[in-house]
């Protein structure tokens, strides 16, 4: 159960057909904060040591030259924070990753998985350690204070602030004294229900400070997740959707996603038509708070403002992409968790082929949200179609990339 989850659902709009732009993190993250397809900054899977990024054929960080969706916002007189997880650039053997402040945010405090993570989250070279400072189940309510303490230092400006938590990221680490675990349980279900009951609290807890530093109707709350679930229990995690993280099916990229605003957003509204994507959050963002959109570079995303306002739901201009590339072995055997490596939604109808062009496959989402009826031998006009598209576009960003 997650009471402060769903009142904030209710009291704000849900959209059901919300993507990420990737299966995995760091291109996922990218795609949100560029406003631009991650493979054009060459980030295709999550960011690792050098060799394996190398193995990926990827960059091994994004570079500061990308737009930002906070130093655009900070250019219209926002103060900015970045207060979580990162995972866009720095950590192993990568050394020369661009600050956090190069892309433009104020301040910031980052786990491991970053350029400058903070000390008191990362005792040792790993994810957490039982000698941090801060306890791995203590850290959502580290963000949510910091998170709150910048609103407040900053009251008379406006805020952007990424709050990025990743308790809910394995290994599950709850509270040791509600419930105690040893390595072998940190990706069971008893301990994922336990650091999700947390987060909860601790999203109660911000909504909560909020309204008490008086800010609470005038604040845009995105709530939303980089990338399907892993592990995923079994489909537990997922319901009726195939795949999971690191997938292109829905299961890995079709994510929660709920915005309150007060003052702005009617409550208790469901959207279950509007396709909105993360690369979408730049142009819309930009729009509702007037800021002008002068990054150099053609933005991918679209400004879909009417739709999360609750004006209106909204038809796309343009198809979705998506592209998920790693080194797998050659004996890799394909089931409902290994998808192709590329995907377009387009309306209704989702196709996924391999850049050769092997293994196609059509859907109906409407109809078939589950990926079970391979419709490619029924609709071969609209099969050629997408194919042409997602291969013109993967074969254009890609090259675009290596150039």
């Amino acid at each position: 159960e997650t009471s402060n989850i769903d009142q904030l659902a209710d009291q704000g709009i849900r959209f059901t057909q919300y993507y990420s732009v990737a299966p995995i993190s760091s291109p996922s993250r990218v795609g949100l904060t560029t406003g631009m397809y991650p493979i054009r900054w060459g980030i295709r899977t999550y960011l690792q040591a050098r060799a394996g990024n190398k193995k990926n054929q990827q960059n091994d960080f994004l570079e500061n030259r990308a737009p930002s969706m906070a130093r655009l916002l900070k250019g219209n007189g926002y103060s900015t924070a970045h207060f979580g997880k990162w995972h866009m650039g720095g950590g192993r053997d990568v050394d020369n990753a661009p600050s956090i402040t190069s892309y433009g945010f104020d301040e910031y405090s980052s786990t491991w998985e970053s350029p400058d993570p903070d000390k008191a989250l990362t005792a040792s070279d790993w994810i957490w350690s039982e000698s941090d400072s801060i306890k791995r189940w203590n850290r959502t309510a580290y963000f949510v204070d910091k998170t709150l303490d910048f609103i407040k230092r900053n009251k008379n400006v406006p805020c952007f602030i990424n709050m990025w938590p990743d308790d809910v990221h394995s290994p599950f680490v709850p509270y040791p004294e509600e419930v105690p675990t040893t390595e072998n349980d940190w990706e069971s279900p008893k301990p994922f229900k336990a650091v999700l009951k947390e987060l909860d609290v601790q999203i109660g807890r911000l909504t909560d400070g909020l309204r008490k530093i008086g800010e609470e109707e005038n604040t845009i709350i995105i709530f939303t997740s980089d990338n399907g679930p892993h592990p995923d229990f079994g489909n537990e995690r997922t319901g009726e959707l195939r795949g999971k993280k690191g997938t292109l099916y829905e299961g890995g990229i079709n994510m929660p996603l709920i915005i309150r605003w007060p003052q702005k957003i009617a409550p208790g509204q469901v959207d279950e038509t509007t396709i909105l994507t993360a690369v979408d959050f730049l142009p819309t963002l930009c729009k509702i708070t007037r800021t002008k959109v002068d990054v150099g570079y053609p933005i991918d995303g679209e400004d879909m403002s009417k739709a999360v306002l609750g004006k209106k739901e909204l038809k796309r201009k343009k198809p979705v992409y998506w592209e998920f590339y790693r080194a797998r072995p050659k004996n890799e055997n394909r089931n409902q968790n290994v998808s192709p490596q590329l995907a377009i939604r387009e309306g209704d109808w989702k196709f996924l082929v391999n850049p050769d062009g092997t293994l196609p496959e059509l859907y109906n989402i409407k109809e078939n949200p589950s990926e079970t009826e391979n419709l490619i031998d029924k609709y071969p006009n609209r099969v050629a179609l997408l194919k042409n598209k997602a291969l013109r576009w993967y074969n254009r960003s890609f090259r675009e990339f290596v150039d």
